[in-house]
């Protein structure tokens, strides 16, 4: 079953930051995810409001915590730490 990436974040370090987003893009490409949404327009209803919001699409769950766990998502989160603060989950849909 597919899953989704969902990140909920606060950058504090934006061109800390944007190293990471530029080395964290091509490593979840890599393994197989694809964005459907970046940081666009979002209604918080509960919770803890981020400004950031990222959703990306994986084959399996499997395959999301592989991306997170492999050696280039790992130098491309060496950066978004201590700029930014986040939550990260992954999320096997119903599909």
């Amino acid at each position: 079953m597919p899953a989704l990436w969902i990140a909920h974040v606060t950058v504090t370090d934006a061109d800390a930051y944007g190293k990471y987003a530029e080395l964290a893009g091509p490593a979840i490409a890599k393994h197989g995810g694809t964005f459907i949404a970046r940081g666009g327009r979002f209604v918080q209803l509960e919770g803890k409001e981020r400004p950031r919001n990222v959703v990306a699409k994986f084959p399996d769950v499997d395959a999301a915590v592989n991306c997170y766990h492999s050696p280039e998502y790992q130098e491309a989160l060496n950066h978004a730490r201590g700029a930014s603060e986040r939550e990260l989950m992954v999320v096997e849909t119903s599909e």
